[in-house]
């Protein structure tokens, strides 16, 4: 066995088993670290392929990015849905999918700040393609969304697939898928595309046969830890799970153009208030009145009639008439309702 392959497997089986056990610590830390390991993975991984890293062994090529920290996403996504279900998976794929667009574009400042400043190319900072970048974003998005599905239809009891033999079929077919995916969309029309098809199609069964144990392994041991049987989920769950989530961004959005509606509305019905209370004018407090005339001073010392006043502070309007006392006591000769009147016969 050739120095180069010895670190190849232990590098591989150290990343396994940190992406594994930072999983198995989420009844504890939660299900941050593991995100961030993927991340960090994901970085990696999008490094060391831009850098053409790579192993032979036997004639066939194995690269780095994929045989060790590709396979080790996967298996991450792959015991977070199977364990926590489509949301956390959706997390670990915007994860991954995130970082992926985010590496390349730095980089590609990086390659861009040491141009402007006048010093050579970074060597260790590798310039992506946009070609191939593209693709592999691409690519790991589906890849990561088929093993879910995958996964559901190998485990549909009508199949009757022995635990082992479904988690090897879901990583071999997400494997598979990849290269197919991946090298056209990076490759074809290229004359090494066929080659590259065939080689990266040998790689990537060995590697399902070296990753799989690791793989049952652990789920084994949380089915039995964790005391939960594996959930039998509609084969398109996770598609079904992301439509819901379209349909409650939508929905929310509603929500929000409802409440910025009825913000304004109530906006407008407090302005309106507050225009309506500057108009109203009311009378308060202590109002010193004559004894006699019955005249009020206001505020400056001024004497004024009571209906000068009222008429001054407020929205009252006055309507002069005379009562019935009054009445008597100056026109009791015109009163007809008094006996002594002129309308005597």
């Amino acid at each position: 066995m050739s120095r180069d392959l010895t670190i190849l497997i232990v590098e591989a089986m150290l990343v396994y088993f940190c992406v594994l056990w930072t999983h198995s610590l989420r009844v504890r830390a939660g299900l941050a670290p593991f995100y961030a390991l993927l991340g960090g993975i994901t970085a990696v991984m999008s490094w060391v392929t831009d850098a053409g890293v790579s192993v032979q062994v036997a004639g066939v090529t194995f690269m780095v990015g994929s045989a060790v920290f590709y396979t080790s996403l996967l298996l991450g996504v792959f015991v977070v849905y199977v364990f926590d279900g489509p949301r956390a998976t959706r997390i670990a794929i915007s994860t991954v999918a995130g970082v992926s667009i985010m590496v390349p574009l730095i980089a590609i400042a990086l390659q861009l700040q040491a141009r402007v400043s006048g010093d050579s190319p970074l060597g260790y900072v590798p310039m992506p393609s946009l070609r191939i970048n593209s693709a592999s974003v691409f690519t790991t998005v589906v890849d990561l969304i088929f093993l879910a599905i995958a996964w559901e239809y190998f485990g549909r009891p009508t199949l009757k697939i022995q635990l082992w033999l479904r988690a090897f079929l879901t990583l071999l077919g997400v494997m598979w898928l990849d290269v197919l995916l991946f090298a056209t969309g990076a490759f074809l029309g290229t004359p090494q595309y066929i080659n590259i098809m065939k080689g990266t199609f040998l790689s990537r069964l060995i590697i399902s046969l070296f990753a799989c144990p690791f793989l049952y392994l652990y789920l084994n041991w949380q089915n039995k830890k964790v005391g939960m049987t594996f959930e039998n989920r509609p084969v398109l769950t996770i598609l079904k799970e992301l439509s819901e989530i379209q349909v409650e961004l939508s929905l929310a959005q509603q929500e929000i153009e409802q409440r910025k509606r009825v913000e304004k509305e109530k906006e407008k019905l407090i302005q309106d208030l507050q225009r309506a209370m500057s108009e109203i004018k009311v009378l308060r407090g202590f109002l010193p009145i004559c004894a006699n005339c019955k005249k009020i001073r206001d505020d400056e010392g001024y004497w004024q009639q009571i209906e000068e006043y009222i008429q001054e502070h407020s929205e009252a309007v006055f309507s002069h008439g005379i009562c019935p006392d009054c009445m008597e006591l100056l026109y009791s000769d015109f009163n007809p309702h008094n006996g002594n009147g002129h309308n005597e016969p």
